[in-house]
């Protein structure tokens, strides 16, 4: 900040310095005056009101396309666009500043060296053209049938208020004189336009979120914008003080929106943040049920994690036996229908997967961030973390618990019936080694947390996409499902659906991410792997039982054992950051609540580790921030909630 504040008086005072020398010196300042007068009277000025600054292409992935071809290719020479010379006058956003800071004495200097009579009623003209062109813009978008089916259908076009804006500025830029009532009913018309818009934002965060609906809206907020800033400038005198100050606010708008249109992250942002937003509502929604609040909880989370756990040994045995091991694309196709078949198993009979959690539940923090204004909003968010990790070490502990004797068990049957085990001594050898904690392991469970991480995105942007078609509509009051089966079982089946379709479009995700993710990386010559605590614990206790008694006593098992608890608390950690970082990002929570909460919870852990891992230690009469007399802390107690075995 104090670098641009020295940048932008050190421009002032080279400007001030060169009107004087010019004053001084009567010549060169006619020869500068007739050089910046004519090119102004050449230039044609209506691109630069008009769409300097302003998307340009009617789609948002046409204009991503536009954005990243001007960046890469020189752009070719404009001689009579003064959108392009205003482009090469201004090349540093922070010219906007400076130029905000001239007085009216200045500006009025300025104004006498680059303009006339002449010029000021050329420019009059033009900004004339550029509403006309404005208002056409804003018609075609709003009387489009995406917008009128999420405002009023019924509403005639001629009707609409942004019909209504084109005839009102078409009179408006008719009148020579300045017309009072005809500036209150435009400036109204933006005003109902705009409040148009928001009821649109609205229907989309009810009904999901349409990236290219939003870029069109986005598009059309910003033309509304300009429309009003080229509506006061046209009232204003332009040759007055108060014409200059108008001038002024323009050109440093324009300053800012020339640089933000050649910014691709900048489009990303404005049209992906309210789609991240959504989907972050969404998993926190389906976040909630997999928080443990008290003992019951802890237990039913328990129980759900031991049955994962005999769906990831079940699922391990099968993939060995489809893949044979191998990382080939038929293999990998193999592995993909495994882990669809067994995670939805899993899903149906109510087991949790470890590690899945963080992905849906970290929104739901995110949720309580902004609300660390109080010494009460941080202790409910250090109790919902609490939780959070609560309900992770049961899914951990419950897979751990069952995986490893499922395996010794379909282990043993397989030595019954085969006799040997379900891996060859150099397999199961090389499976040790794979998941030392010394070996590639900790880098693979990294990959994995983030690949955890996008099937809970993958989920979100199902049920976003569900939503967006209407399709619980479209099979509730399906024709031949109601004559099949009645209109109450028809709303029944599209009420089931809906709640599903996160969850199976979560599984069948991470199923192909788990399963040709390593035959995408091979493809391109990356020997990467995945690293799932649950399935590296199934692995080790197939590769031990084909090895026999004398493996537990070798340092490659217990270098793996090792390897697992890396893997675990990686890929939570990885996950969980993931998702945190999305939510944060959607929600745009400041900078303090975020650390403030970093640091409590972090000194909080060091000193009580315990309380974040096992239910007896934090029950739900415990206050995580306030310490009470036994050294506990006290807070009311919430009623348990039922859970759902609905997912992972």
């Amino acid at each position: 900040m104090p670098g641009s504040v020295a940048g932008s008086d050190s421009r002032r005072q080279r400007l001030l310095l060169m009107l004087d020398w010019l004053d001084s010196h009567r010549d060169v300042r006619r020869l500068v005056q007739t050089t910046l007068q004519k090119t102004l009277r050449e230039a044609a000025g209506p691109e630069l009101f008009s769409t300097t600054g302003l998307p340009r292409e009617p789609a948002f992935f046409s204009e991503l396309g536009e954005r990243i071809t001007k960046f890469i290719l020189p752009r070719p020479p404009a001689q009579h666009d003064l959108s392009a010379l205003f482009a090469a006058i201004f090349p540093d956003p922070a010219d906007a500043d400076w130029l905000l800071e001239l007085d009216h004495v200045t500006l009025g200097r300025l104004a006498k060296l680059c303009t006339d009579e002449g010029i000021v009623h050329a420019y009059i003209k033009q900004i004339d053209e550029a509403l006309t062109y404005l208002a056409a813009m804003i018609v075609a978008a709003g009387v489009s049938p995406a917008f009128r089916q999420r405002l009023d259908p019924n509403v005639s076009l001629q009707a609409t208020p942004f019909m209504a804006l084109r005839r009102e500025l078409e009179k408006f830029c008719f009148i020579r004189h300045h017309d009072a009532a005809a500036l209150r009913s435009v400036k109204m018309l933006v005003a109902v336009c705009q409040a148009q818009t928001d009821r649109i934002y609205a229907d989309l965060d009810e009904h999901g979120v349409s990236i290219g609906l939003v870029y069109n809206v986005e598009r059309m907020r910003a033309q509304l914008v300009r429309v009003g800033r080229l509506i006061d400038l046209r009232t204003a005198t332009l040759l007055t003080p108060q014409g200059a100050g108008q001038v002024q606010a323009l050109l440093a708008d324009l300053i800012r929106a020339q640089h933000a249109r050649g910014s691709v992250p900048a489009l990303v942002r404005r049209s992906f943040s309210l789609l991240a937003r959504k989907m972050v509502e969404r998993n926190a929604s389906q976040g909630e049920p997999y928080l443990v609040r008290n003992r019951r909880e802890y237990r039913a989370m328990l129980k759900a994690g031991s049955v994962g756990g005999i769906g990831a040994a079940i699922i391990v045995l099968a993939k060995h036996a489809a893949t044979g091991g191998q990382i080939r694309f038929s293999e990998g196709l193999a592995a993909t229908l495994v882990y669809g078949i067994g995670f939805m198993l899993i899903t149906a009979l109510g087991g949790v997967l470890a590690a899945r959690q963080p992905a849906v539940t970290a929104p739901a923090l995110a949720a309580r961030m902004g609300e660390l204004d109080s010494h009460k909003g941080l202790r409910r968010l250090l109790k919902e973390i609490g939780w959070l990790l609560r309900s992770q070490a049961a899914a951990v502990f419950g897979n751990l618990l069952t995986v490893v004797p499922a395996m010794a068990l379909l282990t043993g049957v397989v030595l019954l019936f085969k006799g040997s085990g379900p891996f060859t001594t150099a397999e199961a050898q090389a499976r040790l080694e794979s998941l030392s904690l010394f070996g590639m392991s900790p880098f693979y469970a990294m990959l994995t947390g983030v690949l955890l991480w996008l099937s809970s995105t993958a989920a979100g942007l199902a049920d976003n996409w569900f939503a967006l078609r209407q399709l619980r509509a479209a099979i509730a009051y399906h024709r031949r499902l109601v004559h099949a089966l009645g209109a109450a079982r028809s709303e029944r089946l599209a009420r089931w659906i809906e709640r599903h379709v996160p969850g199976v479009a979560g599984s069948l995700s991470l199923a192909i991410l788990l399963g040709m993710g390593p035959v995408v990386m091979q493809f391109f010559g990356l020997g990467i792997d995945v690293r799932h605590v649950t399935f590296a614990a199934s692995s080790v206790a197939a590769a031990a039982g084909s090895l026999g008694w004398s493996s537990l006593a070798s340092s490659e098992f217990w270098l793996a054992i090792l390897g697992l608890a890396a893997i675990g608390l990686l890929n939570v950690g990885v996950a969980f950051g993931c998702a945190l970082s999305l939510a944060l990002y959607a929600r745009e929570v400041p900078e303090r609540p975020r650390h403030l909460a970093l640091r409590t919870v972090i000194r909080r852990f060091a000193r009580s580790p315990g309380m974040f891992l096992l239910p007896s230690t934090w029950d739900d009469d415990v206050d995580p921030v306030a310490p009470s007399r036994a050294g506990g802390v006290v807070a009311p107690e919430e009623p348990p909630r039922k859970r759902t075995g609905n997912g992972f």
